[in-house]
């Protein structure tokens, strides 16, 4: 619903200015003016005359930068700092310094960013039109706070006061580490509840002795927790992942304005924005070795989307093997049993369909074809600048999104679920014919083959025939196939009889 929401006020924006494009200047509109020419704007409108042309030239998604509240909440943050250590400086007076802050602080407070920052987050110009976006409304909130009027940028101005010291080309990439590292939180929190689900089931279905299987054919034994207990080790490695990968972020290219140089600032801002960044984030933000590169390089996006893609193979692969694992209920393999949360079919009555697992291989497809577009966006940069972080950003905070719901779906609708068949687990294990693997130490490769081959063909067990034949005794094969020699590599073999 949130997003049909900010659909529709995307929607209600665009009518807006379309009807504007053919009326007459009206009394409830301010017009501003930029390099070319004059704009009418709602009088009471928070964004501008930049924000307007940005909008007209950007219908591409639907999707407005408001949609990604980290994102703009960094922005905001980074413009409190910027005008804290203009302040400091002596080169924006108090009176506005204080303006700024203070508006920076409330738009901080608000929940829903599309009302304001609407412009498309897929758009030209690296960045620029979302730069300008924050700086009307911060400007705006800041004139409104001085009894003003939106537009009177003539006492407190957008870019002469808002920007000062800054430029679209270290703001917006400092802005897009900052909100990413937000972002990335709620998908570690949900992470986290995924391994704690998965380490529950594992320790339930640890008694549970079945099948294992290589290339979907019948393999050595294990246990079903020890199957989910691997499910959890591979969300664990990759929240470790994440962390460390994120952690890249910290670094900066804030100061270096245009193109890392830090012209139009003085010697000592650089310095001292970070120092207020760091005071309002509580994050060890650092200043990049080399602000030139830093400013046209995007590598730490490429590594970082390089990671989420890996996380959503392994929650893609995960999701599989529950499918299959659940497969039936009677013709599949059946050894566990998903939530039924949804009719499956509208033709087959009592047909229910594992749909949660599906839409996580879905999202997980979805990430990998982000991780494609933004590898084609920073090999796409040239010089000192990479004008697809847009696009870099659109990617990243998408698949964050998507994975962060897709992951707390998988554990609350599903997971947290799943029931284990354990008399089906115990059924296909006992014709498991693989077995006769824990035979081979004491019979050998080639006659254990042999049997192996009898076996299949006389639809009988392993067991019937080794105590057919004699080869073993009852006794002898209860030692060689003790549970915990099958399922556990780490216990010795001390006692077993060899004839």
């Amino acid at each position: 619903m949130a997003l049909v929401m900010k659909g529709r006020a995307r929607v209600q924006s665009q009518i807006w200015i379309s009807k504007m494009m053919t009326s007459a200047v009206q009394p409830d509109v301010r017009i501003e003016r930029d390099l070319l020419g004059e704009m009418p704007i709602p009088a009471n409108a928070l964004w501008g005359v930049h924000t307007r042309r940005a909008v007209e030239n950007f219908p591409i998604s639907g999707e407005p930068v408001g949609a990604f509240p980290d994102f703009i909440r960094s922005f905001i943050t980074i413009k409190r700092a910027a005008a804290r250590a203009n302040r400091a400086l002596g080169y924006l007076d108090p009176e506005r310094a204080d303006l700024i802050e203070t508006a920076c602080s409330l738009l901080l407070e608000r929940t829903d960013y599309s009302r304001d920052f609407i412009v498309d987050a897929m758009q030209g110009g690296a960045g620029t039109s979302t730069n300008m976006n924050v700086n009307e409304v911060i400007a705006n909130v800041a004139l409104k706070l001085a009894g003003r009027e939106p537009g009177d940028y003539g006492v407190l101005h957008p870019n002469d006061h808002v920007n000062m010291a800054q430029s679209t080309n270290d703001v917006y990439p400092t802005a897009l580490r900052l909100g990413v590292l937000d972002a990335t939180q709620p998908l570690l929190a949900a992470l986290d509840g995924l391994a704690q689900s998965l380490g529950e089931k594992a320790l339930t279905f640890s008694p549970i002795l079945k099948v294992g299987r290589t290339q979907l054919r019948d393999a050595v034994p294990m246990t079903l927790g020890q199957e989910f207990r691997a499910f959890q080790s591979a969300i664990e490695t990759e929240i470790r992942q994440i962390r460390e990968q994120s952690a890249a972020f910290l670094d900066v290219n804030l100061g270096g304005t245009a193109i890392g140089t830090g012209l139009n600032t003085d010697p000592r801002y650089a310095d001292m924005v970070l120092e207020e960044l760091r005071d309002l984030t509580g994050l060890p933000i650092r200043a990049a070795a080399d602000r030139i590169e830093a400013t046209s390089d995007v590598g730490v996006f490429v590594l970082f989307s390089g990671v989420l893609k890996r996380l959503a193979l392994k929650l893609s692969k995960i999701s599989s093997d529950l499918r299959l694992l659940s497969s039936g209920p009677r013709a599949g393999l059946g050894e566990i049993i998903l939530p039924a949360v949804q009719a499956g079919s509208s033709i087959m009555p009592g047909k229910v369909n594992p749909v949660i697992p599906e839409a996580v291989n879905q999202v997980a497809y979805l990430v990998a074809g982000y991780d494609v577009t933004l590898t084609m966006c920073a090999e796409g940069g040239q010089f000192q600048l990479n004008p697809f972080e847009p696009m870099i950003g659109y990617c990243l905070f998408s698949s964050l999104k998507t994975l962060t719901s897709a992951v707390e779906l998988l554990t609350t609708k599903c997971i947290s679920g799943i029931v284990a068949d354990a008399e089906r687990c115990a059924y296909l294990f006992s014709r498991n014919i693989a077995i006769v693997t824990a035979l081979v130490p004491v019979l050998g490769y080639d006659f254990c083959a042999g049997i192996a081959r009898r076996a299949l063909a006389e639809n009988r067990t392993v067991t019937e025939l080794v105590l057919q034949e004699k080869l073993l005794s009852r006794e002898e094969l209860a030692v060689l196939l003790q549970p915990e020699l099958l399922t556990r590599p780490n216990v010795g073999r001390a006692g077993a009889v060899i004839p």
